[in-house]
């Protein structure tokens, strides 16, 4: 197992066949260790593509991405989720389905924050269906860029997301790939390797 596996069995919870509870580490409490490993994995993994930018999506990729930008020395903008007072219309818009809060959202980015020509890293924590992921694709085509690649920390495998990208073409990494989640046997399959026992399970500190 790598690190992310090895932290995914150690402090995740299983809540469903579809449903990973990281709240410990990646998406609730950031452990920063983690994050900075996440960005130099996959800083490795996209060795030799020309990156100018990193697009994220809020709220739980922003501290993966920042660590990443901050590796390649480019600025870092996320796509929002809300219309706010001070938004304004010269934006770029696409609608993404969240399974986590079961609703659609109208993601943006402003215009001015993406530009033709641009070479950008889009960066995430969770790939399950790829919804969010087919919204920042279509805001940088929108925006006449260039996707470089996509980074993905925890992809769901048994979910269409990763298979519908890569059938598009895209350059897609994911640190840790899940194959299987057993909430019953409280057990966990990563890509070509065997069933991992969880070391907690809800309601339970250990």
């Amino acid at each position: 197992m790598n690190f992310l596996e090895q932290h995914i069995v150690n402090e995740g919870i299983i809540l469903g066949d579809k449903v990973l509870k990281v709240d410990n580490f990646l998406n609730h409490q950031i452990d920063i260790v983690v994050m900075k490993q996440l960005a130099e994995e996959m800083k490795c993994r996209f060795a030799g593509v020309e990156v100018t930018k990193i697009l994220t999506i809020e709220a739980s990729g922003i501290a993966i991405a920042t660590m990443l930008a901050s590796l390649y020395g480019v600025p870092l903008v996320f796509a929002k989720k809300e219309t706010t007072i001070n938004s304004t219309d010269d934006k770029y818009t696409a609608e993404s389905y969240s399974f986590t809060h079961q609703k659609t959202n109208v993601v943006s980015v402003s215009k001015p924050y993406l530009q033709a020509g641009e070479k950008v890293l889009i960066v995430d924590d969770f790939l399950a269906d790829g919804y969010a992921m087919s919204a920042l694709t279509d805001i940088v085509a929108q925006a006449g860029a260039t996707v470089s690649g996509i980074g993905i920390a925890i992809e769901k495998g048994q979910q269409k997301g990763g298979s519908l990208l890569r059938s598009k073409g895209f350059h897609l990494e994911s640190i840790a790939i899940i194959e299987r989640m057993d909430h019953i046997s409280n057990t966990i399959t990563f890509k070509g390797q065997e069933p991992q026992p969880m070391r907690r399970k809800i309601g339970l500190c250990k």
